[in-house]
């Protein structure tokens, strides 16, 4: 059974309910993962979604911060989540296609501005998160997995506009690099993305503080979709769909997509 799946960092989804329907009516994903969602549960708008025939859900949530939703046109059943920390954070919700498909989607903190734990709690709540995924991804080997998300951290070179100049800034950093690779390398995850596009610039987030963020193009590859090995290879047709950074009041993170022959 193909189907397509788009994961999508939407900057509260209540604020930008127009922009995910927008998304579904042009590019039409079988399956949409929104990450920082900013609402309880109770409040997303899933009646919205259900009249575009996306009508099966799964879905974490909380006033004003983090949150992830699943979206979706194929049946699915709730898959249960992880509290990454024990923070009581919405950061994690999975579930499973009737393909035997089970999708996680991720939400990794930002970590702050500081890329030092002993001065910035945020920081070390982003490190501690990546241990706790490769010790839980470790023990409990992923199969018939997708990972996908906002983790939040761009771990290529060519993943950011100046791999020199942002060295040491959050979200490039080598440590976060490394807890990123040490998370991947233990589940057996493939980054389909970079499977499908090996080389080149390739980013989904522009920030905000840019006048024209797609003339500056200083971006970075924030938003992944990893794959477990016994179905990386089922994957193609990836894609970033950097239009919607440019749709009005957009989120600063555009829309990556992939297809699964599954």
């Amino acid at each position: 059974m193909p189907f397509t799946l788009a994961t999508w960092n939407i900057n509260s989804v209540r604020l930008r309910a127009g922009l995910v329907q927008k998304l579904l009516c042009d590019e039409a994903p079988d399956v949409l993962c929104l990450q920082e969602c900013k609402s309880p549960v109770e409040k997303i708008p899933f009646e919205l979604f259900a009249e575009m025939g996306y009508g099966y859900w799964a879905a974490r949530g909380q006033k004003g911060y983090n949150g992830v939703a699943i979206l979706s046109r194929l049946p699915l059943q709730d898959a249960g989540h992880i509290d990454w920390c024990g923070k009581g954070d919405a950061r994690h919700v999975a579930a499973t296609l009737e393909n035997g498909v089970t999708i996680h989607n991720c939400y990794v903190p930002a970590g702050g501005d500081v890329a030092d734990r002993t001065v910035n709690e945020k920081f070390g709540h982003k490190l501690d998160t990546l241990t706790e995924m490769r010790d839980h991804f470790r023990t409990n080997l992923p199969e018939k997995s997708i990972l996908v998300g906002d983790l939040n951290i761009a771990p290529r070179e060519d993943d950011v506009w100046s791999h020199k100049q942002l060295l040491k800034v959050v979200s490039h950093t080598p440590i976060e690099v490394e807890h990123l690779g040490n998370a991947q390398e233990a589940g057996g995850w493939v980054d389909v993305t970079r499977a499908d596009i090996p080389e080149g610039l390739l980013y989904s987030w522009w920030s905000y503080r840019a006048r024209d963020w797609d003339a500056a193009d200083k971006g970075r590859r924030l938003d992944h979709i990893w794959a477990s090995g016994d179905i990386a290879r089922a994957a193609h047709g990836s894609r970033v769909v950097r239009a919607a950074r440019g749709w009005e009041k957009p989120s600063d993170h555009a829309p990556v997509f992939a297809t699964f022959d599954l």
